[in-house]
């Protein structure tokens, strides 16, 4: 092949991705538009562009699919662990831990034990795709939670878990494709090992590299402030790599490392926050656009009602057994389990990890492909478009805080943060005065917005609720100030 031919063919490529991301776009404003699910028009425009489709593109390749997957999963973990901060999720660590574990080995079982009747596979061929759709998906409840109102514990609770199931997953997946794949030589006891390295190994790196990625990003100096999205991606690549090289989780430690770098008080936060939402952004539609491309339409309709059926199961029987077991000794109300229950989203995990499956020897490979399809769709439109109208009508929606534009800017050379703080009826800090509201050192009530009004406060001013407090802090204490909102926030 001669280097034009070359460069004609790479020309071709950059034209078609060109063109996906570019036709991404349409999708994704006439879905917003129309109510539809974004990462289900997604889906379809890999339907469409697919060999059944309109499209004729030819793609059957899952060992490429997988790779694909496991790249774009890791992107959207570190985004969502970047968008948290521990300090965020420390309340809820237990209930979340409990439901990442517990709650995903128990969906997988409720989820085998139905696909087993619903489906022609064996017992390990059911649990394992009972595994593969165990993990709620952190970019459909990320994405989900950015426009709802649910009340915040609730909320963290959901981030908390959809974060950290997936190692979970992954680890029951790769473990029982082993053993469907070597029966004489794999047991129980080879899948337990498994799941405790992968979990173990990656819960040390992440911890590890979150400590060092947060001692970097808040020491950059300005003057190589423009590398810092190069230092943040080199820090999620690492943190996978190491942990994936000497056998753990890399999905795991790459979230822990983005929660790290989310926490650390830096100038660079919200540019680094605004680049990954990019890069997760393209990230979800090359995981669905790829689904698409390896779904055959003419193949769905021979599993169409059982995975329909599989589908409404593990929404209204696996996860709210899940929920229930893996929060029977946490302090949650029947209503916050009923909402917990219904929360559990499903998207890219069970994409990716039917990507590994449909890489592998299993026999029945491509029934569990199509089933997860089912799946993914009817989770997507239907928890997805329901779940702030489920969580109003059992009363766990918190009133959106009006929005006032700031009354003043804090300048990007500037060491200080401008935060807001919205101040509720039944918040602790609600009819305090501004000298007792104990801010962290060198920091100051600028300015308090009160019905559409801005009043200089006083050490004598009483805050109310419906208040809006704009507080300037240091950078370097920005940690202990949201410590302090974490305080205000207790319920009276």
């Amino acid at each position: 092949m001669s280097g034009e031919d070359t460069l004609v063919d790479e020309g071709l490529l950059l034209l078609l991705v060109g063109a996906i991301l570019g036709a991404s776009i349409v999708v994704a404003l006439g879905a917003a538009r129309t109510g539809l699910p974004v990462l289900v028009a997604f889906l379809g425009l890999g339907m469409l562009l697919g060999s059944d489709g309109p499209g004729g593109i030819e793609f059957d390749d899952a060992k490429l699919a997988r790779e694909v997957g496991i790249v774009g999963l890791a992107l959207i973990l570190y985004e969502g662990g970047l968008q948290t901060s521990w300090r965020r999720l420390r309340e809820v660590a237990v209930p979340a831990a409990l439901l990442s574990t517990v709650g995903v080995i128990v969906s997988a079982l409720v989820t085998g034990v139905a696909a087993r009747a619903l489906f022609d596979l064996s017992w390990l061929e059911a649990i394992l795709l009972g595994a593969v759709v165990s993990s709620t998906d952190a970019a459909a409840v990320f994405a989900t939670l950015r426009f709802t109102h649910i009340r915040r514990r609730l909320a963290r609770t959901l981030e908390a878990e959809s974060g950290g199931n997936d190692p979970m997953a992954i680890a029951l997946t790769l473990g029982l494709i082993a053993w469907i794949e070597r029966p004489n030589s794999y047991g129980v006891d080879d899948l337990a090992l498994l799941v405790v390295r992968q979990i173990g190994l990656g819960l040390v790196v992440g911890v590890a590299l979150g400590a060092i990625a947060a001692w970097v990003f808040s020491r950059i100096p300005q003057s190589i402030g423009a590398f810092a999205p190069v230092a943040s991606v080199a820090a999620a690549a690492l943190s996978f790599g190491a942990a994936d090289v000497v056998g753990g989780s890399g999905f795991l430690a790459v979230y822990l490392v983005g929660l790290a770098v989310g926490s650390t008080p830096s100038r660079y936060r919200r540019h680094l926050v605004a680049f990954h939402e990019g890069i997760a952004f393209v990230a979800q539609v090359a995981l669905f656009v790829v689904l698409g491309l390896l779904v055959f339409p003419k193949d769905l309709p021979d599993v169409a009602i059982a995975g329909l059926a599989l589908a409404a199961l593990l929404m209204v029987v696996a996860r709210p057994a899940a929920v229930w077991t893996s929060t029977a000794v946490a302090d949650y109300t029947h209503r916050d389990r009923l909402l917990l229950g219904w929360a559990g989203l499903r998207g890219a995990v069970p994409i990716v990890l039917a990507t590994f499956v449909l890489s592998s020897d299993v026999p029945h490979k491509e029934t569990i492909f199509n089933a997860v399809f089912f799946v993914v769709v009817v989770s997507t439109i239907v928890q997805g478009t329901t779940l702030e109208w489920v969580a109003r009508r059992l009363g766990l929606i918190s009133p959106a805080p009006p929005v006032h534009e700031a009354p003043l800017e804090v300048g990007p050379l500037s060491k200080l943060d401008l935060v807001d703080f919205a101040v509720a009826g039944d918040h602790a800090v609600n009819g305090s005065a501004v000298r007792a509201l104990g801010l962290p050192r060198d920091s100051l009530i600028a300015v308090i917005n009160r019905d559409g009004e801005s009043i200089p406060p006083r050490g004598s001013t009483v805050v109310q609720a419906g208040d809006r407090l704009f507080v300037l802090v240091p950078r370097t204490v920005r940690a202990d100030l949201e410590d302090v909102f974490s305080r205000w926030r207790r319920r009276v």
